[in-house]
């Protein structure tokens, strides 16, 4: 059996499965990509067990009479209209005829596919209001999802599939998120897409920490970075970061440290000089952890995540938890967000690995990489650094490329994608992070003179790994 048939007959078993449950039964209701999920249950033997009704109001005018006006017709707004209409006419229509035996749901999407002479971007909004048993107050799931294939019918199969293995997933997967997550991204190119935001909320998850959801997309690559704002919620990547300058440190920040503070504002301060009143009043400080550091071995430890993420939370810095690995995957990533400026932090430590010979490898080698490095207005801000063993002092005018790579380092300086930040705090730069766990480790107390007050709490798990 091919790919394709496997795939056909996989979805075509799990709607088959909802039809033939006779506890749920619901509406559907998709915009801007054809009634791609409800045709998979009107394939499907016994589609009258599961549909009360499909709608598809393409035209706008038509959208607005039944859901209200709105800005944009592919946001969350508009799905929340969608699935508060749709919904409440189910419980109206039949909560006294069959509301004892039946958990009703009101799937729906809207959606932006490859048009006629469209380069994109293409989206979709997804989201269920359901019931976890006959006659529970709702619970919500809303989902947002980037369409990368450029193609309006890879789009649409992909937009119906996936609504039938999000259906799946909330009937039978959500008591495990590992699982539940996997589902919705079943059996569909992972090319294809890119899901960068999931919220459950309602009556049956009052106590759910989206967070963890989050990280899980990230964990089955079904994401490549999720963010999570100062105030502890998830948000969606293109909402929060639309038009805004960004400055971007990455790290384990295990522990968070006084030294990694102190540098971001340092190079904030060197940032705004070029900015305007505005453009500074806009910015986003963003913590990047990549999911490798966030492994105790091949398992994430929850607690220590939440600990991280909740001790820059608490200092105004948003957290961004990726799968990527090299900063022009970073780079890539945040200029189809925005194109205003962005400065990525880094220390000479970290400038010394991007002229390495690693990227060898790379089709188009070190030149390839650094362009696709320094798109748009982004650039390096590189903060000074102690060689111990010598007692040098290296800054980014200072600092010696290896021969080979002397001029193309020359010409990035010169040109100012590389930053040099004044920053003089030599004694935070004379202790690591590793330096740190290390008196941690110790019962050497002086720790605390290298760490916020606001990540004291992460240290408790480290001292209890000792």
């Amino acid at each position: 059996m091919t790919s394709e048939n496997q795939l056909f007959a996989a979805t075509q078993d799990k709607a088959f499965r909802i039809n033939m449950d006779k506890t749920v039964y619901g509406s559907f209701a998709e915009i801007g990509g054809g009634q791609e999920t409800a045709n998979w249950f009107f394939r499907s033997s016994g589609a009258a067990g599961t549909v009360a009704k499909t709608i598809s109001a393409y035209d706008m005018t038509v959208s607005d009479t039944l859901y209200g006006p709105v800005r944009r017709y592919v946001s969350e707004e508009r799905l929340m209209q969608m699935m508060d209409y749709e919904y409440r006419q189910l419980i109206d229509r039949l909560g006294s005829k069959r509301g004892e035996n039946t958990c009703f749901f009101a799937f729906c999407n809207t959606v932006k596919c490859k048009g006629y002479r469209d380069n994109g971007p293409w989206s979709a909004w997804l989201g269920v209001r359901f019931q976890l048993k006959p006659g529970a107050e709702p619970s919500d799931f809303v989902m947002h999802v980037r369409l990368k294939v450029p193609d309006h019918d890879l789009q649409m199969q992909m937009l119906g599939v996936m609504g039938v293995n999000l259906l799946y997933a909330l009937f039978y997967k959500r008591e495990h998120m590992d699982e539940f997550v996997e589902c919705v991204g079943e059996r569909i190119d992972r090319s294809f897409f890119d899901i960068d935001f999931m919220r459950f909320s309602g009556a049956g998850f009052t106590m759910f920490d989206n967070r963890i959801l989050a990280l899980q997309l990230v964990q089955s690559n079904l994401s490549e970075a999720m963010v999570f704002c100062p105030n502890g919620c998830v948000a969606q990547p293109s909402d929060l970061l639309y038009k805004r300058p960004i400055v971007l440190m990455r790290g384990s920040f295990l522990p968070l440290c006084n030294i990694h503070l102190e540098m971001m504002d340092s190079v904030r301060n060197k940032f705004f000089t070029s900015l305007t009143p505005e453009q500074k009043a806009r910015t986003c400080d963003i913590c990047e952890i990549s999911l490798t550091n966030l492994l105790r071995g091949h398992e994430v430890d929850l607690l220590d995540f939440l600990d991280r993420v909740e001790a820059l939370a608490s200092l105004g810095k948003t957290v961004m938890v990726t799968n990527i690995t090299h900063f022009h995957g970073i780079s890539q990533l945040l200029n189809q967000y925005t194109k205003e400026p962005v400065a990525i932090a880094l220390s000479i430590g970290l400038l010394n690995e991007l002229f390495k010979d690693k990227w060898a490898d790379n089709p188009g080698g070190i030149l390839a990489t650094m362009g696709h490095t320094f798109l748009n207005n982004t650039k390096f801000y590189v903060t000074p650094w102690i060689n111990r063993a010598t007692g040098e002092f290296v800054t980014a005018s200072t600092y010696r490329a290896p021969e080979k790579y002397h001029y193309l380092y020359k010409h990035l300086f010169e040109t100012g994608d590389i930053v040099d930040v004044p920053y003089f705090n030599q004694k935070l730069l004379f202790r690591t992070p590793r330096d740190i766990i290390r008196m941690i480790k110790e019962g050497d107390e002086q720790w605390k003179e290298y760490v916020p007050e606001q990540a004291f709490r992460m240290i408790e798990h480290l001292k209890k790994d000792n």
